[in-house]
């Protein structure tokens, strides 16, 4: 299946350091890598300037037979910052993943609603997220893919926010998510007639300030202390202590360094967020 999630830009170029890892010959590892190439449980998409490495998003480590094949592809799916998805079928894996995905249904209908912090942040990291010390999530505020959602510490997701997560969503210490924004980690493949899924990481480091209404999606990383406007749409990364806006986030100015602040979400009105 052609269901994807990024990996890297140097895919093919890193082999001989995979080669030498699993310690097996470079050549041995770029056959394999072509035989996974012409078999789609990795794919390149050509850019301009680079070219993009994915890898197959449904966990076809079962059918794999090539030995070197299937170590290569768990290996690389362990790199990936979103979690592959199981063959469903009659197996642990699919009941795991369906439960899972109860679980984040019964958070977005009724839990993200209750007015504790203690609460949201439990049934999240029960859920498999990562979150740090002093961070909250305030109300209203919907996940998805919510085990491959990683959040620092002290760090602040505001009202009624969608955080889509299943390619990977990495927030940092100290970040300011100001309310309703949309954070999509993911898409579709537009000239592929099945709608294939692609989707991929969304880091936002510390420090960094994404202002309400603001859109990010599969691209986006938001460098150290870097200012999103409200209502940017971003795609691509976007410099540390840079300040962009608009539908192309465009650079606007830059931002002081040397932050030094506390964003303690928690602390206002605890009872009631």
């Amino acid at each position: 299946m052609r269901h994807r999630l990024y990996h890297s830009s140097d895919l093919r170029q890193a082999l001989p350091e995979y080669a030498y890892k699993m310690g097996v010959s470079v050549e041995e590892l770029e056959a394999t890598y072509q035989w996974m190439v012409e078999n789609e449980l990795i794919f390149e998409q050509p850019l301009k300037s680079r070219t993009l490495y994915f890898v197959a998003g449904v966990n076809m480590e079962p059918l794999i037979e090539p030995p070197l094949a299937r170590r290569f592809y768990v290996l690389l799916a362990g790199e990936l910052k979103g979690k592959l998805v199981p063959r469903y079928g009659k197996n642990w894996a699919t009941v795991r993943d369906r439960l899972l995905r109860l679980w984040e249904q019964v958070y977005n209908i009724v839990i993200c609603k209750i007015p504790s912090h203690t609460v949201r942040l439990a049934w999240l990291r029960l859920g498999g997220a990562k979150i740090g010390k002093g961070s909250s999530v305030w109300r209203n505020t919907e996940v998805i893919g919510v085990e491959s959602l990683v959040i620092g510490d002290d760090s602040t997701v505001g009202w009624h926010c969608q955080l889509d997560a299943r390619g990977g969503l990495i927030i940092g210490d100290h970040v300011t998510i100001a309310s309703h924004v949309l954070i999509i980690a993911g898409g579709h493949d537009t000239q592929a007639p099945e709608f294939w899924a692609v989707g991929g990481p969304i880091y936002i480091r510390d420090w960094a300030w994404v202002a309400s209404r603001a859109l990010l999606s599969f691209g986006a990383d938001i460098g150290e202390g870097a200012i999103v406007g409200g209502q940017s749409v971003v795609s691509k990364p976007v410099a540390p202590y840079t300040i962009v806006g608009g539908p192309n986030a465009e650079v606007k100015g830059e931002r002081c360094r040397n932050l030094n602040y506390k964003v303690g979400g928690k602390g206002l009105f605890t009872l009631l967020h």
